[in-house]
């Protein structure tokens, strides 16, 4: 099982990489590719529509601007879609932002938040977990994580303002 992390530009980079490093942190296989629906839509197609008998089962797509990728993508491949809208210093990706998420009726892109790349992979990985419980297992160990995590904040908040007093 693998998942496709793609992006319409190298600068888009520093934002997908988070997914890249969410998805090799769960062990999942994952290419990473530059594909533009723009500069060159015959690759991107190409790309989307034999993604499936690459054994991709999942496609992050992050794009600003116009950022028409994953809705291209996901029209040329049954696989599910995730969007990743990528800010710009312009308007800090609300263009990208609604570009994604108003995908017409029969062609769905999840839509993550602006420069959500790990919540994308951890969709992807959410997604994979359908078929694997070691995955699901992994997740549920990540959860219990994010709650030490919050724990370990909690007692530092209630010691910082113990001072205040």
């Amino acid at each position: 099982m693998s998942v496709a992390v793609v992006m319409g530009s190298d600068s888009d980079l520093e934002v997908m990489g988070a997914a890249v490093t969410t998805l090799d942190r769960f062990g999942v296989e994952r290419i990473v590719r530059c594909v533009s629906a723009h500069r060159d839509p015959h690759g991107m197609l190409s790309f989307a529509s034999e993604a499936q008998q690459r054994g991709i089962e999942v496609i992050i797509a992050g794009a600003g601007g116009a950022a028409h990728l994953p809705g291209m993508i996901a029209s040329a491949t049954p696989l599910p879609v995730i969007g990743v809208p990528v800010g710009r210093p312009t308007i800090a990706g609300l263009d990208a932002l609604l570009s994604i998420v108003q995908m017409p009726a029969g062609i769905p892109v999840a839509t993550m938040a602006v420069d959500g790349a790990a919540n994308a992979a951890l969709l992807a990985i959410r997604i994979l977990a359908l078929n694997d419980p070691a995955l699901r297992d992994a997740l549920v160990c990540h959860a219990h994580e994010l709650v030490e995590a919050v724990g370990i904040k909690d007692a530092a908040i209630a010691r910082a303002t113990a001072v205040l007093r």
